[in-house]
């Protein structure tokens, strides 16, 4: 491996690379192939964090950018992937967010092709763990204030950095974000009276896969890897056809989250049973500076609760706190309605400045 140590712990094939058809040079390789896509001036290089583990980090600017004159600076925009993502993802986003302002996008450690580190079993140090990733980034990039857009996992960890070193945000930007409700609680005969009530076979499901790294299954399953991802989600796929006729954004995913588990232990860490947060970040988001603008963006057909925006807003009552729903949509937002995704965000960024 290229980075980080080795820390599979589920499958002694683990031990045995060419069991699992994948490297971080065919992430490389298949990542290039979505980059390639981009028209603007793109710069993709690793940043070196103190810890000497490395975040891939791109940059996207516009290369139409009229040169007559001094251009105005712009708070550039920085975007956070959720779970088992990558860069490769915002490729629908990139070229129209950047005609504005430089947009930074960086793999997550643990995730993608930064380093792969051992990260704390505790709910709380995995997500410090992070957090500090995020900041000593921005360090190294020279960074003073971004707006800060977090996907999923993303919106979370987006948030909790926020709370921490809330002088570095311009705006909060959560699209469809992990880990702010509550999990409901039962009641007293033992049922959960506000949720649907699930199958028992599904719960034992549930029961097992929780021993194991979330992404377990797809190196578990070795040659047969790229071929599960192609089968369990072919709306991936549907996402980007106009773009690839092949499987090469079902193949990003794959190469993406075949590698030694780093980040997505530190999400499990994190993670209640049923993909609950162990510390729901609606019981932090008070702590967001009251002057600080937080707009929440929802997919109609998210399997997130979009009401979950309004609870924000009453939590933060003296604030700028705004949701916007957006129709034909699903949890990845950004690649189901990208058009209406990056007007939005545009309209966003406009308002800062």
């Amino acid at each position: 491996m290229q980075d980080g140590t080795d820390t599979e712990t589920v499958s002694g094939w683990a031990r045995w690379p060419s069991w699992r058809p994948t490297s971080m040079s065919l992430l490389k390789s298949t990542e290039a192939k979505l980059l390639a896509c981009i028209q603007n001036e793109l710069w993709a290089r690793f940043v070196t964090l103190p810890t000497q583990d490395r975040i891939w980090t791109l940059t996207v600017t516009n290369r139409h950018q009229p040169k007559v004159q001094k251009p105005v600076s712009k708070t550039p925009l920085v975007m956070i992937h959720g779970f088992g993502g990558g860069v490769g993802l915002w490729i629908r986003n990139l070229d129209p967010l950047s005609r504005s302002r430089p947009i930074i996008a960086f793999d997550l450690l643990g995730f993608g092709r930064s380093s792969r580190p051992r990260f704390p079993k505790d709910a709380s140090l995995a997500e410090e763990k992070f957090v500090t990733s995020i900041e000593q980034w921005r360090r190294a990039l020279g960074l003073e204030r971004m707006i800060l857009l977090g996907h999923s996992l993303g919106g979370y960890l987006a948030t909790s950095y926020t709370i921490q070193y809330p002088e570095r945000v311009s705006h909060l930007i959560l699209a469809d974000p992990w880990g702010f409700p509550e999990k409901p609680q039962p009641v007293a005969d033992g049922t959960d009276d506000r949720r649907p009530k699930l199958p028992r076979w599904l719960k034992v499901t549930f029961s097992i896969v929780s021993l194991f790294n979330p992404l377990a299954v797809i190196r578990a399953a070795g040659p047969w890897g790229p071929g599960l991802v192609n089968r369990f989600r072919p709306d991936f796929k549907r996402k980007f056809e106009d773009l690839f006729d092949d499987d090469t954004i079902t193949q990003y995913i794959y190469h993406c989250n075949a590698q030694n588990p780093s980040g997505e232990v530190g999400f499990k860490a994190m993670s209640e049973s049923l993909g609950w947060a162990q510390r729901p970040m609606l019981q932090r988001v008070h702590l967001l500076p009251p002057a600080l603008p937080v707009t929440l963006l929802y997919g109609a057909r998210s399997w997130m609760d979009s009401n979950t925006g309004h609870r924000v807003a009453q939590l933060r009552p003296h604030s700028y706190s705004h949701t916007v729903v957006i129709e034909g949509a699903s949890h990845h937002i950004y690649a189901d309605q990208p058009e209406e995704f990056n007007r939005v965000v545009r309209e966003i960024c406009d308002s800062v400045d």
